[in-house]
Parts: C-alpha cells; sequence; structure tokens
C-alpha cells in the first residue's frame, strides 16, 4: 500500500501542471481595470489589474497601423496575392487580392507591412506623439508580435484610439467568424476585438492568444490563454457570453426616419393643457386624435416631429437604427423568451435594411402593418437589451419577412420561435430554421457564408418525395420542414444541424448525388441514433439511390 500511496502523491503535481491554466481577462470597470480569471465555466477570481502584467502585441500591431490608415486619411492599394509568400494564406489565394478591412479581420501581415505602405519611422513617431501614445508604440521598428507592453497602457491606448468607431464596425466580423460562426449565438453583436497568438514565454513549443478591443460601448478589454486565438474564442464563447455585459452601442447605427401611423390619418395632436401642439420637434407627452377617432398617447424627448401637408398633420420619428429595432420589437412582440427576442431583433433589422429608402443622411420606412409597426414612445429597458445584444447583426442571402403565426419560405413565425427557444434553440439556430438559406452577417458588409446549389436542393426535394413509402417505415425518420444544401469550398461533405444545411461539391455525378443523399439521411435522421449510424445512413442512401 504504501509504494503504490507513494507513486500517487508524486502523480498529483503532475496532475496538476497538466491542468490548463486559467484564462486572463482585463478590462476597464467604472471601478477601475480588472483582471478576471475564468476557465470554460465561470470566473475564478477577480483582482485589479496588477501594474506589472504585460503580454506580447503578437497581432495587434495591424490595428495600431490600421488606426493610422484611417485617421490619416490614406488610400493605399489592396494587396495582390501571387502565391510567392507563405505568409499569405492569411490573406487571399493567388490571383486574388484584398482591401484594408477584410486583411483586419483575417489578420494579413503582409498588407500592413510599413514597406508596402510607403510609412516610414519619422512619421509614424509625428502621428503618435501627437496622440499620446505610449513609448513602445513611438517606434516603428517596436511595432513587431515579440515586443511586450502592459496590459494597463494597452487598455489606455485602446480607450482613445484613433478610429475606433471604425475599426469597431469592421471586427463584428471576427465574433461572427469565430468557431464557424456558432460562438455568434454566445457573444452577440456585443464584442469587437482583433486577435492575436504568440509564443508562450514558458515553453518555446507552446503558443499563447487572445484578443484585445472593446465592446460596443467603447469598454475596452483584453484576453490571454493557452492555445491560438482561434481555438480560445471557441473554447470561451459561452462563459464569455454569459460574463460580458450589454450595453448601449456607441454607435447606434444610421438615422432611421420613420412617417409614424402612415395608414392612420390624424386629426389632431394635442400638448399639455390640451392645446394643439406646435409643429416642429415634439417634447413631453402628447395625445394624438386620429380621424376614426380613436386616440393615442405618445412620448417624445425631442426624437418627434409634427408636420402638415396640405393641413393634416403628420408625425415622423427620427430614430437611431438600434433604438428603431427595440421600439419595433416593443410594437410587435415580448422581450421573452429572450432567444426569441433576439431572433426577432436581426429580421426586424435586416428587414428595414432590405426595405428602408436612403433620406438623405437616414433611412426612410413608413410606420405601418405593410412594413413595420414603431412604438410611439422610447424602448423599455428590455427592449434595448435585446436590441443591444444583436447590433449590427443581420441576415444575408434570403429576403426576409416575418408574422405572428404564420410560417411560410424566408418568413419568421414568433410564435414558432417562441416554442424553438423554449426548446432550447438559441436565436442563431430559430433564424437558420425559418431562412435557411441565409447567414448571419454584418449590417456593413452583409456575405451569405451559404452560397446556395438551388439545383441540388431542388433535385433532393423531388427525390424524396419519390422515396417518402420507404422512408416513412424507417423508425426515426422525420421529413425537415427547410433545409438548404451550400456549396463545400474544401473537405469532405457535411451537415451543419444546428442551421439545418447540407455542404457538398455540387451536382454533377453519382457520388455528389450519393454525397447529398447521404447527409440528407444524417439531418432526417437527427433525433434517432440511426442519424450516428454511418453504416446505417450509408446503406440506406445507396439502396435508395441504386435499387
Amino acid at each position: 500500500m504504501r509504494p503504490r500511496l507513494a507513486w500517487l502523491l508524486l502523480l498529483l503535481p503532475l496532475c496538476a501542471a497538466a491542468a490548463p491554466a486559467p484564462v486572463q481577462l482585463a478590462w476597464r470597470t467604472p471601478q477601475g481595470d480588472q483582471l478576471l480569471r475564468l476557465d470554460r465555466q465561470q470566473v475564478l477570481e477577480r483582482q485589479p489589474l496588477p501594474a506589472a502584467l504585460r503580454t506580447p502585441l503578437g497581432s495587434l500591431w495591424k490595428l495600431f497601423v490600421f488606426a493610422w490608415l484611417v485617421d490619416s486619411g490614406q488610400r493605399e492599394a489592396d494587396y495582390s496575392c501571387t502565391g510567392e509568400s507563405r505568409e499569405e494564406v492569411y490573406c487571399c489565394t493567388a490571383g486574388q487580392s484584398i482591401g484594408r478591412e477584410q486583411a483586419l479581420v483575417k489578420s494579413c501581415g503582409l498588407y500592413y507591412q510599413p514597406a508596402r505602405l510607403g510609412l516610414d519611422a519619422a512619421t509614424w513617431r509625428r502621428y503618435w506623439s501627437a496622440h499620446q501614445a505610449p513609448e513602445w508604440l513611438l517606434d516603428l521598428d517596436r511595432v513587431q508580435p515579440q515586443t511586450e507592453v502592459p496590459v494597463a497602457e494597452l487598455l489606455d491606448l485602446l480607450a482613445r484610439l484613433p478610429a475606433q468607431a471604425e475599426a469597431r464596425r469592421v471586427l463584428l466580423n471576427v465574433a461572427l467568424n469565430a468557431d464557424d460562426g456558432h460562438a455568434v449565438a454566445s457573444l452577440g453583436g456585443r464584442l469587437r476585438v482583433k486577435t492575436w497568438s504568440w509564443l508562450d514565454e514558458r515553453d518555446a513549443q507552446a503558443r499563447r492568444g487572445g484578443f484585445a478591443g472593446w465592446l460596443v460601448d467603447g469598454t475596452p478589454l483584453w484576453m490571454s490563454g493557452p492555445g491560438t486565438s482561434k481555438t480560445l474564442l471557441a473554447q470561451y464563447a459561452e462563459v464569455l457570453g454569459g460574463l460580458l455585459p450589454t450595453p448601449w452601442p456607441a454607435e447606434p447605427g444610421r438615422c432611421v426616419e420613420v412617417g409614424l401611423f402612415s395608414r392612420y390619418p390624424l386629426r389632431q395632436v394635442l400638448g399639455a393643457q390640451g392645446r394643439p401642439a406646435t409643429p416642429g420637434v415634439l417634447n413631453g407627452r402628447y395625445q394624438v386624435t386620429f380621424d376614426n377617432g380613436n386616440q393615442l398617447a405618445i412620448d417624445s424627448s425631442g426624437e418627434l416631429f409634427l408636420q402638415r401637408s396640405d393641413g393634416q398633420p403628420q408625425l415622423v420619428a427620427r430614430l437611431d437604427r438600434e433604438e428603431y429595432v427595440a421600439r419595433v420589437l416593443q410594437r410587435e412582440a415580448t422581450a421573452e423568451p429572450a432567444e426569441a427576442a433576439k431572433a426577432l431583433a436581426v429580421t426586424i433589422r435586416t428587414y428595414l435594411l432590405q426595405n428602408a429608402a436612403p433620406r438623405g443622411e437616414c433611412l426612410s420606412i413608413d410606420d405601418s402593418s405593410q412594413r413595420q409597426r414603431v412604438a410611439p414612445r422610447p424602448a423599455v429597458a428590455e427592449m434595448r437589451a435585446v436590441a443591444a445584444f444583436t447590433d449590427g447583426l443581420v441576415l444575408a442571402g434570403s429576403t426576409v419577412t416575418y408574422h405572428n403565426d404564420q410560417p411560410g419560405p424566408a418568413r419568421l413565425s414568433w410564435q414558432d420561435a417562441q416554442a424553438q427557444a423554449a426548446s432550447g434553440l438559441r436565436f442563431d439556430a430559430i433564424l437558420a430554421r425559418a431562412f435557411p438559406r441565409a447567414s448571419l452577417s454584418a449590417w456593413s458588409n452583409p456575405v451569405a457564408a451559404c452560397q446556395p446549389l438551388p439545383a441540388a436542393e431542388d433535385w433532393l426535394r423531388k427525390q424524396r418525395r419519390e422515396w417518402r413509402a420507404r422512408l416513412d417505415d424507417e423508425p426515426g425518420y422525420e421529413e425537415l420542414s427547410s433545409f438548404a444544401v451550400c456549396q463545400l469550398s474544401s473537405g469532405r461533405p457535411y451537415v451543419d444541424r444546428e442551421r439545418q444545411r447540407i455542404y457538398v461539391r455540387g451536382l454533377y455525378s453519382m457520388q455528389d448525388r450519393l454525397d447529398l443523399t447521404h447527409e440528407y439521411l444524417h439531418l432526417a435522421f437527427q433525433a434517432h441514433p440511426n442519424g450516428q449510424d454511418e453504416g446505417f445512413v450509408e446503406s440506406l442512401a445507396r439502396r435508395l439511390l441504386l435499387e
């Protein structure tokens, strides 16, 4: 017993050493800069940020070059990939090119090389000296991945970084792309960060990674942990999602001009003491009387305007985009269940993007049941929180509509969304059920992750009608009400069960049709053990196609 106990005691330190080191997260709070240590489930420790804590810059140096390019109004050429550098794997394929914003998101260092940009050390020093940057940023030769800097100084710099708003807008795509698009379910649109990776100072064979950037309100933050930035965001998205606050965005979006009550003519608008309101800006509470005799109380804090057209009173609201989303959500639905409300908020924002017309600096859209109905008073905190969580997120790849209880092609049913949320689906999966060809993307650059293969989808729908009698006899088979077939860019065919998507090469050969049938069966049997049985799925696919 004693020798065995001795061996166990010797193994304990080894086990402890093998356990992954906690991740560190530093951010700025009203109480001062804080350092949190966390694992994948919870926060382990909180303390004031130590002044001695340092971090390698890694890829963060590109963020500072980006800020200089934007703030100084540079007009540099795109970077063209030739296939001659291994570093182009982070940029583009040979014969293609990459622009400034995509280069920041993909961390294309070749784009931001000072020599390519014609950036010299004297120009760099003058610019950052004028912005009172720390000494390590003034020396262009020190703006390198291996340079270590105090985390506290990095947070200070991020808090007042030039072109911060532009960087936040662009970096939404980092969270959107993390974990093959799955991290956004936990993070929403709140996190706007540049990722970084570098060698671990304690182990030359290991790497550390993380990110630095902001929340949507400009709160600076930094994260570091073992592994690469890609694995870190994927593994810690869930705990970060529960930890991060949901502040109102510093840039709540382009102005939206709304013609209130566009289908219901107004008779009069009365202010305090029942006196007719004066045309112009409205402040306070008012009573609106419609031509049909109905009345409604409205509130304004300077965002509503009373106008007259041919003697008829008209009300116009000028709202920030996210306030508009919150007010439509308030008028059309509820804030609970939360995942359903998030899905509807993204749909509302996408509908605005697809249907509003430009009018000066604003987007113009009517308030009506034919468009979107807008609450004629400020949104409550619960609705603003939903809009803030999904800030900047839209769908790309499909037109969108929604209805209270009637689903349909490219239409979200609020009733179905509530039921799906109650069953445990996150907002991204709810959206994928309603809009199978659409992908979550950024308002500023909507790009669809699913490149649809309509011919393959049509073939599969036709075939499954012919297969229905045979498949209905199979235990566990459930015919899918909606799915999408997407172009596979590389690798083996697969399915994304959450988003009900099938990724295949095409429909050119018998093998392509077999792959398509095989992956469809994985989805159709996903609630049954047969769906995980490769032998069963392959055998059934061959029988359906070949017999």
